[in-house]
């Protein structure tokens, strides 16, 4: 799993019968430095399994794991967001998200 910040929504008005119904975000990995999470700079389109929105941060997952949600079982899919983040914690210290 990976930590990123939801950046945008994605649209798409054709696409696999598979993803109807199935809202797109487009995710910002996060990377740990200096005591902080800060944005890794790539950019990333995943299946919101959650209910998040733009500007959360969440847990992602990509590969085959991404299709063991009961949203996105079968689907033709490389990431999904599986959970919302509160807070992430480093050896009792807190990270700053930016």
């Amino acid at each position: 799993m990976f930590i990123a910040k939801v950046i945008g929504n994605v649209v798409a008005t054709q696409k696999h019968a598979k993803f109807r119904g199935m809202k797109l975000l487009l995710v910002q990995p996060y990377i740990s430095r200096d005591g902080k999470l800060q944005i890794s700079g790539s950019s990333v389109v995943a299946v919101d399994s959650v209910g998040a929105g733009v500007g959360e941060c969440v847990l992602f997952t990509q590969g085959s794991s991404a299709r063991l949600t009961p949203t996105t079982k079968d689907a033709p899919i490389d990431a999904v967001i599986v959970g919302i983040v509160d807070a992430v914690e480093v050896e009792g210290a807190i990270l700053e998200k930016p």
